[in-house]
């Protein structure tokens, strides 16, 4: 039983560090980022099982993980107003062609790497762009005025 509170606690931080690093930054990893995020795991392992090497513990610690992020999921689905608090909303970047500087600032994107994202899309000026939004996963989905 102590397996399914160790898990529960775990993925409960893990949530909240997620929320608390933004949608932007889990979409761009380095090199160096990708090494922090495997040693977090082998820590977050670590925490969770202790000395506990068997099959069952594993079965049981992965069971617990898979039942909170069901229960998560259920809770944002039936309850709406939660949903804005576990999933987070879409910001709107650029409306009109007009760069909405706090929303860039809140979610420490630069301008530099918003023309990258649209130049990958396809977007030449953003001048040009009737709505550019930072969506939930991360993306920035741009929406081009209609000539």
């Amino acid at each position: 039983m102590d397996l399914v509170f160790r898990a529960a606690g775990i993925f409960t931080v893990v949530f909240f560090v997620t929320r608390l690093i933004g949608r932007r930054e889990l979409t761009s990893l380095e090199p160096f980022d990708l090494i922090l995020l495997v040693v977090v795991g082998d820590l977050v392992q670590q925490g969770v099982t202790q000395s506990d090497n068997s099959v069952t513990g594993t079965v049981v610690v992965i069971g617990t993980i898979v039942l909170c992020t069901s229960l998560l999921e259920w809770v944002s689905w039936r309850f709406p107003r939660l949903r804005d608090k576990i999933d987070g909303q879409p910001i709107v970047l650029i409306e009109h062609g007009r760069l909405i500087d706090r929303n860039l600032r809140r979610e420490r994107l630069t301008l530099g790497e918003l023309e990258a994202e649209a130049r990958l899309q396809q977007v030449a000026r953003l001048s040009d762009v009737r709505l550019a939004v930072l969506e939930t996963n991360g993306q920035i989905s741009f929406l081009e005025e209609s000539k």
